[in-house]
């Protein structure tokens, strides 16, 4: 195991002040706070937060880092669920937020240039000014930045067409301990010569090195959607009204799913345009061009009647976003059920997500908690809500039980404990489980290559 340098020293402070003058270098308890968590609620004071404006500060960080063992944590807006980016360790939080410029949106290679601070819908709203798309679209698209999602190979709603974060990135600049700057990539959209440097770093979590710029790859913009928003009697029915479209030979940009008690809880604050009757739903958006788009919404609806859907709503234009209110709605409705959440997110073979999620709800029941299912079930990606009231004595502990249930379930059913979060500090422990000695062994001798003093976020799992 390496060693760490056990705390912060007069010498390491004058360092940091130095490089990062001012508001640039947080040493008061008050400063460091605001930094010691993310969106996981786990908590861990840094030492020190550093907010670098220039390459060049970077540079010297991690040449300074690697000859001093100082742990380094990377952090961006924070929004992560798994406490990725918690400084476990303590050391020193990198704060990428000032490096937040679009360099470049070139409608004629079909790429973004950007630093690390840049927030992905500020990105996707530059580009729809240019006609160009970037459609990778996580849940924190408002919040999060573009390299953040690249941390943990984001997803989103629109996976199950365009792919996650990974499938749009061309190329990067990296600096990796003791200062040594990798340009993996570029602006060319094919490239075979070698390895895949830039993938090997998306879904990384930090844990190779400190990424200062990126390029991804852009596609024109849809120049029109459609949503279809479809309730259906039971479980089944819904999982086979989902069938049913990717069979009619329909590519839908998104493919959402709800379960009876996300429905539930959304009716408690909200108005949800599907009769009572409704059990499941499911909720799709097709784009393209606005021809394509009609007809595709046609056969969509043509491929769910034979499953008799209780209620069918279409939403296009500006009518377009009230189809999206239910789905919009579900994250603060969870918590008219009970106070507390476990949300977990798991990925199963799409074959597999009628039974993982009747499964999920036999947990819920074994542990005496309501679970709530929902998410993209067009790639197999569901969110497991597992709701609790940690003032009644031994909530928390079911929930938690529940959660390690959930986890044996996805791999059971030939899953993952993460499709889109990653794992962070709260899944460490089923990471053994699902990849085995060998994975991780091969997985840290290339990390070993990249980061040899093992500084890069330390005490998380891959």
């Amino acid at each position: 195991m390496n060693q760490y340098a056990p705390s912060l020293t007069e010498a390491h402070r004058r360092f940091l002040t130095d490089l990062f003058p001012g508001e640039g270098c947080l040493l008061s308890a008050e400063g460091r706070a605001a930094f010691s968590a993310d969106s996981s609620r786990c908590r861990a004071m840094p030492w020190a937060v550093v907010r670098p404006e220039r390459r060049e500060q970077v540079v010297e960080l991690l040449r300074w880092a690697e000859a001093e063992h100082m742990p380094l944590y990377p952090r961006a807006r924070g929004t992560c669920q798994v406490g990725n980016a918690v400084p476990a360790l303590g050391g020193v939080v990198v704060s990428l937020l000032r490096l937040d410029r679009i360099l470049d949106v070139d409608p004629d290679d079909f790429v973004a240039v950007v630093e690390p601070g840049v927030v992905t819908a500020d990105l996707q709203a530059v580009c729809a000014k240019k006609k160009l798309f970037y459609p990778p679209d996580p849940a924190s698209v408002k919040m999060s930045t573009v390299i953040g999602n690249a941390s943990t190979c984001a997803g989103g709603l629109r996976a199950v067409k365009y792919g996650v974060t990974r499938d749009w990135v061309l190329g990067l600049e990296a600096v990796l301990p003791g200062g040594r700057v990798l340009r993996a990539g570029g602006r060319m959209h094919k490239d075979v010569v070698g390895l895949d440097l830039t993938r090997l770093f998306i879904g990384a979590c930090g844990k190779l090195g400190l990424i200062t710029e990126m390029t991804v790859k852009l596609i024109p913009l849809p120049e029109a959607s459609a949503s279809v928003l479809a309730g259906f009697a039971d479980l089944s029915s819904c999982m086979e009204g989902a069938r049913a479209v990717f069979r009619a030979g329909l590519l839908p940009a998104a493919c959402e799913f709800m379960d009876a008690n996300v429905l539930e809880a959304v009716r408690r604050i909200d108005d949800v345009p599907l009769p009572e009757a409704t059990r499941a739903a499911l909720l799709f958006k097709v784009d393209g061009t606005a021809e394509g788009v009609r007809a595709e919404t046609e056969r969509l609806c043509a491929a769910l009647r034979p499953l008799s859907p209780v209620g069918v709503t279409v939403g296009t234009g500006a009518e377009e976003e009230a189809v999206w209110t239910v789905r919009r709605r579900i994250s603060p409705a969870t918590f008219q059920i009970k106070p507390n959440k476990v949300a977990e997110d798991i990925a199963v073979p799409r074959s597999r997500v009628g039974e993982a999620v009747e499964r999920a709800h036999l947990i819920g029941e074994e542990h005496g908690l309501p679970v709530l299912c929902y998410g993209h079930l067009g790639d197999g990606n569901l969110h497991v809500s597992i709701m609790h009231d940690v003032s009644v004595p031994g909530e928390a502990e079911a929930a938690e039980r529940a959660k390690n249930a959930v986890f044996r379930l996805a791999i059971e059913l030939g899953g993952t404990i993460s499709g889109e979060h990653g794992t962070g500090l709260t899944k460490a422990a089923f990471v053994p489980e699902q990849l085995g000695a060998a994975s991780i062994a091969l997985m840290d001798a290339i990390k070993a290559n990249f980061d040899p003093s093992g500084i890069m976020n330390p005490g998380k799992a891959w």
